[in-house]
């Protein structure tokens, strides 16, 4: 749910300390945490009897969304299901028809012997596996305040699935600073374009689906998972362009400042990039002469920055070369990305582009020079070759 005057949108937000709010918050999670064990179905008539028909329903239904989406559901039965079915219905259908209790009583008899299951159970072992029948395994439960901050950034996050475009205005800072909210930006894997320096601050802009998915929702998603991450970072300013209806254009906008959203992730980073996870791994066990560190570096290149996620030392001369792992990319975000390194004087890097997440159909024709793109895993013997040739080694 959201307003709209004029060219800017905003979600409708609630007011985390109304105590109608915190209440009913409260009285949902004591709800999702009273039916563990039961089945789905059971669920969903205690919260469809506790909404009712007010006039705050949809919020409520919101509510619920948030609180299912932390529960587990399990298919609980003696059996397979699909088994227990196939082995009843072929009985049934030798000895049909099967028109007594004391028949069907039997029938599922032999199925239990068969299948080394209690005869009792077996009943509602039949259709166990239905989203209705199944039951509440784990429920992840947290306080009626923290759902309702939960809440909050999910409205927001709604909005930026139809985000067409995302700028983001980052204030002069610590480098710390600067490689947090660029390590959030490569961690969701988000394709962006880096103006400025460090001293005057940064203008990022991370493309939408107009540009690499052809206005598909995809790309909108990424960038609605990386604003809790956006969130727990300081000196920013972000202005969001949203594909409304009719193709009407609206901006959201957002400051570090604000007091109305609260993150719920506990890092910046809850996840990291499986490449550079497996690159890492991989690495001692490959003996080559360089040795890989994490960087700690926010490199300006005049008018732009790179941060790059390693540097390669090698052991005989201490020479040096910056290895970056990208998120989503385009073959022409690479070109202009290699045009910024040649104009500021930057040789010694590595770009690696996995293939799965090239945001195009277009072929990668020519790789370029300082770039790897790899299948399924990067390949240290191809990085270290890559590291020697550019040094001459």
């Amino acid at each position: 749910m959201s307003w709209q005057r004029g060219d800017r949108i905003q979600p409708r937000y609630i007011d985390v300390e109304d105590e109608e709010y915190l209440r009913a918050a409260e009285d949902l999670v004591a709800l999702f945490v009273a039916h563990d064990g039961r089945t789905r179905a059971a669920l969903e008539e205690s919260l469809q009897e506790y909404v009712g028909t007010g006039t705050d329903y949809r919020i409520l239904r919101g509510l619920i969304k948030l609180l299912t989406d932390r529960c587990e559901f399990e298919t609980s039965a003696p059996a397979e299901p699909a088994e227990v079915r196939r082995a009843l219905f072929l009985k049934a259908r030798a000895r049909h028809p099967v028109v007594s209790d004391e028949a069907r009583a039997e029938l599922v008899a032999e199925t239990a012997r068969e299948l080394s299951c209690n005869q009792n159970e077996l009943p509602d072992a039949l259709y166990a596996d239905l989203p209705d029948n199944q039951r509440l395994d784990a429920f992840e439960p947290l306080t009626a305040a923290e759902l309702l901050d939960l809440y909050n950034v999910a409205q927001a996050q709604a909005l930026l699935y139809r985000s067409v475009e995302m700028r983001l205005r980052l204030e002069p800072q610590a480098p710390e600073g600067f490689r947090e909210l660029f390590g959030a930006i490569k961690a969701y894997r988000l394709i962006h374009t880096v103006k400025g320096n460090s001293q005057a601050g940064y203008e990022v802009r991370l493309d939408g689906p107009a540009s690499i998915f052809q206005r598909s929702q995809k790309y909108g998603i990424q960038m609605a998972v990386f604003l809790p991450a956006l969130l727990l970072c300081k000196g920013w300013r972000m202005r969001a362009e949203i594909q409304g209806r009719q193709n009407r254009v609206a901006y959201f906008e957002l400051t570090s400042e604000q007091t109305q959203l609260r993150s719920h992730y506990a890092e910046v980073t809850p996840y990291e990039n499986p490449a550079v996870e497996k690159l890492a791994a991989a690495w001692a066990r490959a003996g080559t002469g360089w040795t890989l560190e994490p960087s700690s570096v926010v490199i300006d290149l005049g008018d732009s920055a790179f941060i790059p996620d390693y540097v390669l030392r090698h052991a005989g001369t201490g020479a040096h070369v910056f290895l970056e792992l990208l998120g989503f990319w385009t073959p022409d975000h690479l070109r202009e990305r290699l045009l910024e390194f040649d104009h500021a004087g930057l040789h010694n890097f590595i770009l690696c582009a996995w293939d799965d997440l090239r945001g195009t159909r277009d072929p990668m024709t020519n790789v370029p020079p300082n770039m790897i793109v790899f299948k399924r895993s990067l390949d240290p013997a191809a990085v270290s070759l890559m590291a020697d040739s550019l040094l001459g080694i």
